[in-house]
């Protein structure tokens, strides 16, 4: 996939997501948005790609459906956002079936929808 197409892919899914009231109504805290423009994006982008493969990434990922809390960190809201959360929203919303490990690419595609709408709720709440 190439940039410009994965930067459609993702304005498409966020646009999709956005349909659903669930997952329209996360927003980043005060404290998320501060850590997020102190660390960076290319540390943030790490950190996506890091928590996506260690929680989500493996076949049978340990406590799937319950190991990504919804505080404590910007990807961790991003990805209930984006339905990253678990294998069973990742097949229910992205089509990527359970009971395989994503691929490197696969985790490429979602940690890139999970910086998207990260960079898009710190545009839409600039800081003070």
């Amino acid at each position: 996939m190439t940039e410009e197409t994965g930067q459609a892919w993702c304005q498409d899914m966020l646009a999709r997501l956005g349909t659903s009231k669930f997952r329209a109504s996360f927003s980043l805290s005060a404290k998320d948005r501060a850590y997020a423009r102190a660390k960076g994006k290319a540390v943030i982008e790490r950190h996506a790609h890091e928590m996506l493969a260690q929680r989500v990434g493996p076949a049978q990922p340990l406590k799937d459906g319950k190991q990504t809390p919804y505080r404590g960190h910007p990807v961790f809201t991003a990805q209930h956002a984006t339905a990253t959360c678990c294998r069973g929203c990742i097949e229910r919303w992205h089509h990527i079936p359970k009971g395989q490990p994503l691929s490197e690419e696969e985790i490429d595609r979602l940690a890139a929808l999970v910086m998207a709408w990260i960079e898009r709720d710190l545009t839409d709440h600039p800081a003070s």
